[in-house]
């Protein structure tokens, strides 16, 4: 074991040039995603305590969130909802930090936006809305500088577009996706690939998918210049409108007692479940015309492509990750003992829960950190 000296200064070197991302998002989880597990209100502090920590110890490589529209849209979403929706959570966020007493400039370059690219039209402007909006808001509202005016985003081209129909026109949805992306200037870029609707994406797809990206980064020649969709008609006219329409978006939601008070009612999710119904009914009727799904089937009509085998685990490897477990819970015993009462301990009197937690996974298991910490923050109920 290193002397304690040596530790602290290893990991406080390694914490500062670390890169990564926490998937956090604690709000898009309740209005979408459906994997919650503690109180919206423990959950948050939780997400707090990772920020205060990157500030104190000057984590700046790793962003504290990701806040997400991914899994709204994927949840139904249309694209103006997808992007008010995230946005109002990323500001709920702004809030909650500051309120915690966080000086904006510490944290807001630190956050990261995380968002689904469909095929409507709006979805060309998604990026340089998003970042209007966000870049207005903090430097009017929250004087913040302009690092923090900055909206950082990754796109990933739309998984529910896809479908088991017809699979290899999935690649064609995925480029035209990523083209929008692309154009707009996203900062990073995750393509589908098009097996995705009907099984685990095998080593060959992922390769055609990634093989879309770089096609268009390394040998389309417009994607060499700046944005080649800007200044025209449509492209400027669909800017103001979304911008719009976001803004509209965020006005019902403040009727609603903002973010949180919304949630109170279950209000970003019924309009995600009546945008998903929507847009279904649409598919079924064919009035949302999808080719080799609902037109234009081929002379088998199309049919639903059923895999051969669905990827799972092997007994071998379901196995070997018990005995895993069961190893760690008896080499790390009193270890493990002693860093869940350290870690309730933190919960019960307003420690810093991410700093216990960096610990106690070295000797416990996330099952024992759960049921440890379900005991104080309480475990989720949705609203009924």
């Amino acid at each position: 074991m290193l002397p304690s000296e040596v530790y602290a200064k290893i990991k406080a070197d390694t914490i500062t040039n670390v890169r990564g991302t926490v998937q956090a998002d604690i709000l898009k989880e309740d209005q979408a995603q459906n994997t919650c597990i503690f109180s919206t209100d423990f959950a948050l502090r939780l997400m707090g305590d990772v920020q205060q920590y990157f500030i104190e110890n000057h984590v700046r490589n790793f962003y504290s969130v990701s806040i997400s529209g991914y899994h709204i849209a994927e949840a139904g979403a249309n694209p103006i909802t997808q992007l008010a929706f995230t946005l109002a959570n990323g500001f709920t966020y702004v809030e909650y930090y500051a309120s915690r007493g966080m000086s904006i400039d510490k944290f807001a370059p630190n956050l990261s936006f995380f968002f689904s690219n469909g095929i409507d039209a709006e979805y060309s402007v998604l990026g340089r809305v998003a970042r209007l909006i966000w870049a207005k808001a903090m430097k009017g509202l929250y004087k913040a500088g302009p690092r923090s005016q900055m909206l950082k985003y990754h796109i990933q081209t739309s998984g529910r577009s896809l479908h088991a129909q017809e699979i290899d026109f999935n690649d064609i949805r995925t480029t035209l996706q990523a083209l929008y992306a692309v154009y707009d200037n996203c900062n990073s870029l995750h393509t589908n690939a098009y097996d995705e609707a009907i099984t685990t994406p095998t080593e060959e797809s992922v390769r055609r998918a990634i093989a879309i990206q770089m096609i268009i980064n390394n040998e389309l020649g417009l994607t060499k210049n700046q944005n080649p969709l800007q200044g025209s008609f449509i492209i400027e006219e669909l800017t103001d409108l979304v911008e719009e329409a976001v803004l509209s978006e965020f006005d019902r939601i403040n009727e609603r007692g903002g973010v949180l008070g919304a949630m109170e009612t279950m209000y970003q999710r019924g309009k995600i479940q009546e945008e998903s119904l929507y847009y279904e009914h649409l598919k079924h009727t064919g009035e949302l015309p999808i080719m080799g799904v609902n037109t234009f089937l081929s002379s088998k009509g199309s049919p639903t492509i059923i895999p051969g085998q669905v990827i799972r685990a092997t007994k071998a490897e379901q196995e070997y990750q018990i005995k895993m477990l069961e190893q760690l819970h008896k080499t790390w015993k009193s270890e493990s003992g002693e860093s869940l009462i350290h870690l309730r301990e933190q919960a019960l009197h307003e420690g810093n829960l991410f700093e216990s937690l960096m610990e106690a996974t070295k000797y416990c298991s996330l099952g024992q950190i759960t049921e440890a910490l379900f005991g104080v923050g309480g475990q989720y109920r949705r609203n009924m």
